[in-house]
């Protein structure tokens, strides 16, 4: 029986169990905070976030950076001991400052520090469930927020500070728990021997000055729409459904890296909104940043105990290059809603066959 956690205090259980053990025992289960930050020229991208997973008895964080053709990193694992309301790992922890609305994240290492305070621009809302199956089993089966809003502070990369003004540093984050592949590789079993074919992926949060726009598209290979989500949020909360998006995306030829983008909404009331998107910098999250695909560190990947590491990526070199295409990438995006202006975030994954694009397979590329 696990002994009591210092969150038993308060009233917030879920299950008959101590808040030492979740409701399952699916060892993917994962609780984890995401955050991007950027100028609004996208001259510099930092990625950050933490996770814990309490099945796997690991904690890890990370923060990367890009400036140029160059991506800098570094994370933090440890051995995941009491779970509390502290959210720290090594040199790295958040801190809440006002629930759903005002965070701290301080990071500190020699070549990568920061610290910095996120403030909410519109409160935070609630996408739809998010479930993959292979066959019948879940592999990702997870609840989330989202939410767009500013920074301030104090960014030091290799010993050079770079100021966060909230008057140009924008940016989004989310929440989210449940299931999804982390840690140690699970066996392939059938999976590996039966794939899907592919996997297309579009995460759009976009600040305005007056609203915030939130748009999650997931499609199988034949085009059929896993998961549809388009919202608007207005300051006072309130929130619109934007309807079935309609997504055209222009790749780089060669490539599958998008260089521009529309998404074609509609309002409760049936009139169309048109959403004009340019992303610019990105940054791969399986370089640098722990996600699937990166073959240096994954989340919940148990590494020992008070492990830390620094790495330095240089996005030109050929066997870096060769690895980009193949996971999900974060772009800074810059967006035109009418005559509104806003900038966001502008993530995207396509991977393997997907009819609507003509991407026949996984060498296909824009022509």
């Amino acid at each position: 029986m696990a002994a009591p956690a210092p969150l038993d205090e308060y009233p917030i259980h879920q299950t008959p169990l101590s808040m030492a053990r979740v409701g399952t025992s699916d060892r993917n289960f994962y609780d984890r905070s995401y955050f991007n930050a950027h100028d609004r020229d996208g001259g510099t991208l930092l990625i950050t976030g933490l996770g814990v997973y309490p099945n796997l008895g690991v904690t890890d964080a990370y923060l990367a950076v890009r400036r140029g053709d160059e991506v800098r990193s570094v994370r933090f694992s440890d051995a995941l001991v009491d779970r509390s309301l502290d959210m720290k790992v090594g040199g790295y922890r958040i801190e809440v400052l006002e629930p759903l609305q005002r965070l701290r994240v301080v990071c500190e290492h020699n070549d990568l520090s920061c610290d910095l305070t996120w403030t909410g621009a519109f409160p935070t809302v609630q996408e739809q469930p998010h479930l993959i199956l292979t066959g019948n089993r879940p592999i990702i089966e997870a609840s989330r927020f989202a939410q767009v809003g500013a920074w301030a502070g104090t960014l030091n990369v290799d010993g050079a500070d770079i100021a966060v003004d909230p008057a140009v540093w924008t940016g989004t984050r989310d929440r989210s728990w449940g299931i999804r592949p982390v840690g140690e590789t699970e066996p392939p079993g059938r999976a590996a021997a039966e794939p899907s074919g592919g996997f297309w992926w579009l995460y759009v949060p976009l600040r305005f000055d007056d609203f915030a726009i939130v748009v999650i598209v997931q499609e199988e290979p034949d085009g059929r729409r896993t998961l549809n989500d388009a919202v608007r949020i207005w300051p006072d909360g309130r929130t619109e459904q934007l309807g079935w998006p309609r997504v055209s995306i222009r790749y780089r030829s060669g490539t599958r890296i998008p260089v521009a983008a529309r998404l074609d909404l509609t309002t409760p009331d049936g009139k169309s909104l048109e959403v004009e998107i340019t992303p610019s910098a990105g940054v791969p999250l399986h370089v640098g940043c722990g996600y699937g695909g990166d073959p240096d560190w994954l989340h919940g990947q148990w590494k020992g105990r008070d492990w830390s590491e620094s790495r330095r990526y240089d996005l030109t070199d050929p066997a870096i290059a060769a690895r980009i295409p193949y996971g999900v990438i974060d772009h800074v995006a810059h967006a035109r809603c009418g005559s509104a202006e806003g900038w966001g975030l502008f993530e995207h994954a396509s991977l393997g066959r997907h009819d609507p694009t003509g991407f026949a397979d996984w060498s296909s590329v824009a022509p």
